[in-house]
């Protein structure tokens, strides 16, 4: 009987030392977060990924930070379709040391979701953000999922990607 009281014992402090960075939840963008809307005419303007998530292909511009962490630096808005389920957007694990987001003012996260928000004035709301890198530049891939829906999108940041649509 003390083998097995042992054996659970051991098992559920095991349950909170075994989580990873990777496995806490991301966090969540809320509808407060948006800074503005866009027109239908500017989002499609941009790459529309899953007919949910508007987004360039390419962000010619990196600059220098401060941060020994992440010393470059790449401003770029996402922009989601207004009443879209919630969308969650992450930087794949073999990235996260090379590569961050941030959107809605999350600070550096591998992940993070987007609440389901209604319309903000059109038919799409922005977010500030951009991305966080290792390196003055790279082609980022994101996953990005909306509902059951997920695809990978690639990102010129600072140099173009040839896949990178």
């Amino acid at each position: 009987m003390r083998t097995v009281s042992l054996i659970i014992v051991l098992s559920l402090v095991g349950v909170g030392t075994a989580r990873t960075a990777a496995e806490s939840p991301a966090p969540i963008v809320r509808c407060e977060k948006i800074i503005g809307g866009e027109g239908a005419a500017s989002a499609r303007a941009r790459r529309v990924v899953l007919d949910a998530v508007s987004i360039p292909a390419y962000l010619p511009q990196t600059v220098e930070t401060q941060d020994r962490a992440w010393p470059y630096w790449s401003k770029t808005g996402l922009v989601i379709r207004a009443g879209a389920p919630q969308v969650t957007i992450s930087v794949p694990v073999a990235w996260r040391k090379r590569a961050a987001i941030t959107w809605g003012n999350t600070g550096a996260v591998g992940a993070l979701r987007v609440a389901s928000c209604p319309q903000y004035g059109s038919n799409w709301n922005a977010y500030a953000g951009g991305f966080l890198l290792r390196s003055r530049s790279a082609c980022v891939p994101l996953v990005i999922r909306v509902g059951q829906r997920a695809a990978t999108a690639r990102f010129g940041v600072g140099r173009r990607c040839p896949d990178a649509g």
